[in-house]
């Protein structure tokens, strides 16, 4: 059970969050070939609940519109795996497999900016050159951080100014 909730939760962040909200009634189509995808994979098994959900946990975390892209993109793609290894030709997978790449081709540059989050993981800064090259980027680095907190600070502040709080 925890997992049909969460499967349906996931599906919803996503469709919400990439504007398929109009897609109320392909919402409810999906909840039923997901049933049947469970069904497929035993996952009224009571092993399901051991470890907590895998994916809206970290939802929590991730509460920007652009932060929300990255990681349901990422999410995406693993759901487009599990189901590669599937039987694809039962209709319920292809429903929920096509609904998926339909999201997926609605992210702007989601798998980009996952990329580069794993390359910066990579960087080995106690390399020489690494170091040179991240020193001449520093000014430029600071300058960025300074428009967004400057930019978090206005619209702070615009809100003071309009809440009668």
């Amino acid at each position: 059970m925890a997992f049909q909730t969460n499967s349906l939760f996931v599906l919803s962040v996503i469709m919400i969050s990439f504007g398929h909200v109009e897609n109320r009634l392909n919402l409810l189509q999906l909840q039923d070939d997901i049933d049947k995808l469970k069904a497929d994979f035993n996952s009224s098994h009571s092993d399901v609940a051991d470890g907590g959900p895998i994916f809206t946990e970290r939802l929590k975390n991730w509460t920007e519109r652009n932060e929300k892209e990255i990681i349901l993109s990422q999410i995406i793609s693993m759901y487009l795996e599990m189901l590669e290894s599937t039987d694809r030709s039962k209709a319920h997978v292809r429903n929920i497999a096509d609904e998926l790449y339909t999201l997926k081709g609605s992210l702007s540059d989601g798998s980009k900016k996952m990329e580069d989050l794993k390359n910066l993981t990579k960087l080995q800064m106690s390399d020489l050159k690494v170091q040179r090259k991240a020193v001449n980027e520093l000014f430029s680095v600071l300058q960025k951080l300074g428009d967004t907190s400057s930019s978090h600070k206005r619209k702070r502040s615009q809100f003071q100014r309009l809440c009668k709080c």
